[in-house]
């Protein structure tokens, strides 16, 4: 596959990128020369402020470049973070790729009863869900197993146990939990709420599909306070929470992250077990190494079916562990830091890029940079027919006649797209756009982070300006 994505050569092309835009070319000799609006003109409408904006457009086939502004200036790349980690698993572990998690006994199994421990061993798997471990537990009972005479066990060890992915967000968003070798329900706990009469029915539970088992490895108070709305604490075997009543309603849920996935996971699959006649009796216990003979296994799916899932809904938790597992079959990392470098080092020696300096898989620590320069790179390097494009969401246009697959990727104050856009009459182009206001970004305090203030507007008009420039591109550079 690499051979396939290197064969072009193209991946040199930004070599000697300019730092301003190139002069379009006209389609024929003696034909119209076509026309677009000026860069600047779209930049000026868009109002980003100190913002600022960096692009590459290049022939997607010879790697030819056609427009740039900035192309060597290190941006964030927030989520389109993921399709350079794609790559690297695709590269690493293949599109056929499986994650296994395997139920182990350790001691010898006789009339129903094992006489030893049981261990959920996790392979990593960022998909496993409530319905996956359900599948296990009945398995289980398949085989003629009834009790476990010692207790339930998790082993984690598969991959790095990380208490968050980036410890500059809030405590309580659920796009930045634990990872580690076993992952459920993208480590998210759900917490609903109810109000009768003047109290509040709290529930917290692992709810997948038909099942809804409860948990207590969260737990959550509710406190009279005016704020903050979340507090938390980590306990040894739990993750204690508080909410301010002040800011509940009637009723209303949302999802937490879990910061102890490995016991999450455990506690739902003996409540599971339980409810197929198996009796483990005890707390969850965590487990030193992963032996044993085994009774049960799960697999995921391929990795290109995940790989696409991620790109599509730009799951974190996927993304990281995506990398993660590529980075442990290339001899293993002991940080996300370690790990990201360990991708980028890779990118370098096998796509050609040259400044790449991520600190995770999936985009979302703000410390991590990227040129638009090598980010267009990298889709080169994919190229237009290549899995990666297959894998990639459709991304709207007002022109119809237009076709783009692209990642998006956002933080506050940031926005970044890659990918690749043709029409029926125009060659396939790779290109990448970042817009980023860094400074403004670093003055948010960590409360300001979840919904700051102009935000939401800010990003809407650089994506119109990402659109403006696609429709520019489509105009100017036809076959």
């Amino acid at each position: 596959m690499l051979a396939a994505l290197l064969a072009s050569g193209a991946t040199r092309a930004f070599a000697a990128a300019p730092t301003t835009n190139v002069r379009p070319r006209p389609r024929g000799e003696g034909g119209p020369v076509p026309t677009a609006p000026s860069v600047q003109a779209l930049i000026d409408k868009a109002w980003l402020g100190d913002g600022k904006v960096s692009y590459a457009v290049a022939d997607a086939r010879t790697g030819e470049i056609l427009e740039t502004r900035e192309p060597l200036l290190g941006q964030p790349p927030a989520s389109t973070a993921k399709a350079l980690t794609s790559l690297y698993h695709l590269g690493v572990l293949g599109p056929e790729h499986r994650f296994e998690t395997r139920l182990l006994a350790t001691g010898p199994i006789f009339n129903g009863r094992i006489e030893g421990d049981l261990v959920l061993a996790g392979g990593g798997d960022p998909t496993l869900d409530t319905s996956g471990l359900a599948e296990l537990a009945a398995a289980l009972k398949d085989v003629g197993v009834r009790e476990v005479a010692g207790y339930l066990k998790v082993w984690t060890g598969a991959l790095p146990n990380l208490h968050e992915i980036d410890e500059e967000q809030p405590d309580h968003v659920g796009y930045n939990p634990s990872i580690g070798g076993l992952n459920l329900n993208y480590n998210r706990v759900h917490f609903g709420w109810k109000r009768t009469g003047t109290e509040y029915q709290v529930d917290m539970d692992a709810r997948s599909g038909p099942y809804i088992p409860g948990v207590t490895t969260a737990r959550m108070s509710i406190v009279d306070r005016s704020g903050p709305i979340y507090t938390y604490s980590r306990e040894e075997a739990s993750d204690d929470w508080t909410v301010a009543r002040t800011a509940l309603g009637a009723e209303g849920s949302r999802w937490l992250p879990v910061r102890h996935p490995g016991l999450y996971a455990g506690e739902v699959f003996q409540v599971l077990a339980r409810s197929n006649g198996i009796q483990i009796g005890g707390a969850v216990g965590r487990a030193d190494t992963a032996n044993g003979t085994m009774l049960a296994q799960h697999f995921s799916t391929q990795s290109r079916e995940i790989l696409q899932d991620m790109l599509k809904y730009s799951t974190n938790v996927t993304a990281e562990v995506m990398g993660l597992a590529a980075t442990e079959k290339l001899g293993g990392a002991e940080s996300l830091k370690q790990s990201a470098e360990r991708m980028g080092a890779w990118l370098k020696e096998n796509l050609g890029l040259e400044s790449v300096a991520l600190e995770d898989h999936s985009g979302l620590g703000d410390d991590s940079r990227i040129s638009a320069a090598d980010m267009t790179r990298a889709m080169i390097a994919a190229g237009p027919d290549g899995m990666l494009h297959d894998i990639m969401k459709p991304y709207p246009l007002d022109d119809r006649s237009l076709t783009v697959a692209a990642k998006t990727g956002t933080l506050n104050f940031v926005t970044a797209l890659t990918g690749f856009l043709s029409g029926p009459e125009n060659r396939p182009l790779a290109f990448s756009i970042f817009c980023a206001d860094t400074a403004r970004r670093d003055l948010l305090t960590v409360a300001q982070r979840e919904r700051p203030e102009g935000g939401r507007a800010w990003a809407n008009r650089s994506r119109t300006l990402q659109r403006a420039l696609l429709a520019r591109w489509a105009a100017l550079y036809r076959a």
